[in-house]
Formats: structure tokens, sequence, C-alpha cells
């Protein structure tokens, strides 16, 4: 049977993403809505759904459409309501599926964002001139040579094994090629990670807030998640120090952190390694977003090993800098570790891509070059979306990011409803409980600057 959770309202906002029909009544779309997550299991057995008040909010209904949906579930058999405990998920306990209530984090990459008019749900960035160059240019020799056997590298391409090592040594991290596990992106790095380090009950360090798909993967791992709070000057280390002893692991973006942009000062870097190492406490050190750098200080270099062997598991990507169609992301670890994810990786997928790996090769050799082209732009769309909001949107506050493509933005009112409404305008948005493992932010969204400014005026002046 599975577990009872509670389902927080924002969470299933963003689990029903745009629910509404045309040609039917709010209280029946939303209950066909309903219905199919838990019929999915996406709503599993025993899961309490938000109060009707805290739901109608959320989606910006009233109160009487969700309670007319929640009735006519009741009335399919989907639900049950007592006294005190308000309504719960009831669904055919022969059907199969896991006990974890879904948190939806990711939904917005789902099929409802092809239906946006102006997408500002995720902070993906179009291609680089140079990926077209670098597919134009592919060496058909030495594609020659992988065409010959099965196109399996478990760990990955041997020369982009190389060439990322190359890049951590080039960061002052000394790393050899038999370090770097290739992964599918960064984001199946972080699930190998959650479902090969992690065992239910197990209490995990994340951020307050933090990166959206770690906390549905460690979540899902079965992972007890306390946050760390992340701060205007980044993780706040002395919160961190009094929590790290009874934790199993800590996961962190320490340079350009998503969603806020942040990066730790290099003496806070270095007192987060001395913690790190004090507790001998397992971090994964995600670097997905380091590449992306709107300040003066260049790249952040990765955490140093601490004294503790094999403490820091580092998580990088070329889908942030050159483009997300381009699923290539690795993980850095001591040999051991990388035998052991290896193993895990290959009951996912056998190997990435032999083509995407030869492209990442190539264009990682231009790693400077496709830095500074990404600055350039970046700071051009920042310096023009910081201006239509202070024009437009002068209330609304945020610390200005050293990284990322996105503001982490404080709109002073209820984000999730802020959210529904401009979905319903035909504005995506990414309200704040999606970055939260509490589902707290409330009032805040993270808004991508990188568009061009005509869209993102115009987006802005739906966010109301």
């Amino acid at each position: 049977m599975a577990r009872a959770e509670h389902v927080d309202s924002a969470a299933l906002a963003r689990l029903l993403g745009g629910w509404r029909a045309d040609d039917m009544p709010l209280p029946h779309a939303l209950a066909d809505a309903l219905d199919e997550l838990v019929a999915g299991n996406v709503l599993v057995e025993g899961a309490a759904l938000p109060p009707q008040r805290a739901l109608a909010a959320a989606l910006g209904v009233s109160r009487g459409t969700v309670a007319e949906a929640y009735a006519e579930l009741a009335a399919r058999g989907r639900l049950t309501s007592r006294q005190g405990s308000g309504s719960r998920v009831r669904r055919d306990r022969s059907a199969g599926g896991g006990d974890h209530v879904v948190d939806g984090r990711l939904a917005s990459f789902g099929s409802t964002r092809r239906l946006a008019e102006l997408d500002l749900s995720s902070g993906a960035l179009p291609a680089l001139s140079l990926v077209r160059e670098a597919v134009s240019a592919v060496d058909l020799c030495e594609l020659d040579v992988y065409l010959a056997g099965d196109g399996y590298y478990a760990a990955g391409l041997p020369r982009l094994r190389a060439v990322v090592a190359e890049q951590y040594r080039a960061q002052g991290l000394p790393t050899e090629a038999d370090q770097i596990l290739v992964t599918s992106g960064s984001q199946q790095a972080v699930w190998l990670c959650a479902s090969s380090l992690v065992t239910p009950g197990d209490e995990v360090l994340v951020e307050e807030p933090g990166y959206r798909g770690a906390i549905e993967a460690f979540r899902t791992a079965g992972a007890r998640l306390t946050a760390v709070p992340v701060r205007a000057d980044g993780l706040d280390l002395d919160h961190l120090d009094r929590v790290a002893r009874r934790a199993a692991l800590l996961y962190c973006q320490p340079a350009a952190h998503n969603p806020t942009g942040i990066s730790l000062p290099a003496a806070a870097r270095e007192r987060l390694n001395e913690i790190v190492g004090r507790h001998g406490l397992l971090t994964i050190e995600d670097r997905s977003c380091a590449d992306l750098i709107l300040d003066d200080r260049g790249v952040r270099p990765p955490l140093p090993d601490p004294p503790g062997p094999g403490l820091v598991i580092r998580i990088g990507t070329a889908s942030k800098l050159l483009w997300g169609g381009l699923r290539v992301g690795w993980i850095r670890a001591e040999r051991p570790m990388i035998k052991r994810l290896t193993q895990a990786k290959a009951a996912l997928d056998l190997a990435a891509p032999v083509l995407d790996q030869m492209v990442t090769a190539e264009l990682l050799t231009q790693a400077d070059r496709a830095r500074r082209e990404r600055t350039r732009r970046l700071r051009a769309h920042l310096a023009d979306a910081v201006a239509v909001l202070a024009e437009r949107r002068p209330a609304w506050r945020w610390t200005p990011p050293s990284g990322g493509t996105a503001l982490w933005i404080d709109t002073g009112t209820d984000a999730v409803a802020l959210a529904e409404r401009a979905r319903r305008r035909g504005v995506l948005v990414t309200a704040g409980p999606a970055f939260s493992p509490a589902n707290a932010q409330r009032s805040r969204i993270r808004l991508p600057f990188w568009r061009p400014v005509d869209q993102f005026a115009q987006a802005v002046d739906l966010l109301e």
C-alpha cells in the first residue's frame, strides 16, 4: 500500500499543468485532470489532497470549483473524505506503481510548455553558433572507428573523458580520464548519484532554495531532505556546520547557484571544504551552471579535495554552456566510485550517444571561446531585463546574480497564483515552491532573462 503523504497545493498545481478545457466546465475539467494523476499513480493511494481553499488559491479558481471537483472524484470512487482528515486518494489497489507522491518539480519540461506563447519556465539556452560548426565538421574517419564497433562505451568515449579531465586540470583539480563518467546530461548524473548513494531514510542536505531536479531525485530515492538556507552571499555555512554531523550526503551548487545565480566567495568555498572534511560528509558539487558567468571574476574553480578520500563528487555538463540538445554531462569522482556509478548507469541506458559525445569533445576544446560568447550575450540580455523590470515592476526585488540565466525574484505576492494566472494568458513561469524542499519560497519566481527584450517585456506585462 502506498504510504500516505500530504500533497502541497503548489506541487499539485505544477502536476496539473494546463488542466483547463475550453469545452468543459471548470469543475469537470479539474476532476478529469486529477483523475488522470490518480490513474497514472502520480497521486498514490492514501495521499492527502490540499484543502479546498488552498488549492483554489493556487489554481486561481473559486473554492466552489474545487469542492465540486472533489465531490465528482468521490463519486467516481477516487477520493474518500473524513471529518478531520480531509480528502485522500483512493485507487484500484491492483494497479502497479510505487508509493511515492511525485512533486512535479520538472513538470514544466512536459508537453504543456509547447502550448504556451511565451515559455519562461526553463533557463535552458539556444545553441551557440559553435555547435552547428562542430556538427558540420564531425571527423568521419574517427566516426568510422566507432561504427566498426557496437557503440557502447559504458563510461564514455575515451577522447571525451580525456578532454573533460583536462578541463578540471586547467581549473586546478588534478584529474585523469578514468575519473570521469559520461552521462546523458547532468540530470541523469544527479539521478545516478541519488539512486546509487542514498538508501531510504537517509538524511540528505539540500539548498533552500535549490535545484528542483535534485530535490525531485533525492526525494524519489527516499531521502529525508534537510534544507540549508541560501543567503544573499551563498550557502549558510554556520547552519551547514550544525547539521552536517548527522547527514549522509550534501548536494550543493557553490558556483552560479540555481535558481539564485549566487556564487560562494573564495573564503566561503575554503570554509565549505573544511566543513566537508571535518565531518567526513559525502558531498556532490553540481557545477552545471558554473560556465555561465555574468561578473568579472571568471569561472569559479571546483572545490578542492578535502583530506578525506573521495568525499567530493563533481557533476558537470555541456548542455548549459553549449546547447540543451546536447545531452552530455559527466561525473568526476575517485576511480572506485566511477566504477560503481558506471555499473548503475548501464542499467539505465548502456551508454551515452556516440555522435553527441564526439561533437561535445570537439566543442570543449573551444570552451574558453564558448564562455566568452555566452558571457557577452547573457550580460546584454541581463541589462535589458533589469531595465524592463525597473520600469514595469519596480516593486520586485532580487539579488544581482553572478552567473546563470535567470533572476530569482521576490514578487511580494503569491507567486503560485501569479504563475497560474500567467499560464492562462499564455506565459509559463516557474514559481518558487518548485525550488524548495519544503514547498516554501511562495513569493518567488525564477525569471529567465535570455530571451529577446521584446518577448521578455511582453511576458513581464502579463505577469500581474
